[in-house]
């Protein structure tokens, strides 16, 4: 189970330093993924940076209750994802999917090894 917090970790910091960096910056792939710039990417942008923030500081102390709620919390809005843009070829919809994979993974472990189920 330790292994797979850290894989989900890992990946929420791997993919988003680049990613809010990138907004940041104002990239021009991030017009194309995310839209121009506006007050809704600034809030995603604060998402990502609260998920980021907390996804580093929970590396550096884990507590398998808190991931747990982090990633349940990115695997609803990530699978809802698609129904939201009403585009499952986007490319972010489709890492979000990925994601959200490796996150359910590491759930279901995590319940696993603390008996919810």
């Amino acid at each position: 189970m330790d292994w797979l917090i850290t894989l989900s970790l890992v990946l929420n910091v791997a993919v988003l330093i680049p990613v809010c960096a990138s907004i940041i910056a104002k990239a021009r792939w991030t017009d194309t993924a995310y839209g121009p710039p506006s007050p809704a990417r600034g809030i995603l942008l604060s998402i990502y940076l609260a998920i980021l923030l907390v996804s580093a500081a929970l590396l550096l102390r884990p507590v398998a209750e808190m991931v747990a709620a982090l990633l349940i919390v990115q695997i609803v809005y990530k699978v809802t994802t698609p129904i939201t843009v009403r585009n499952f070829a986007n490319p972010v919809v489709l890492s979000n999917l990925a994601i959200a994979a490796v996150h359910a993974v590491t759930v279901h472990a995590i319940a696993a090894a603390q008996g919810w189920i």
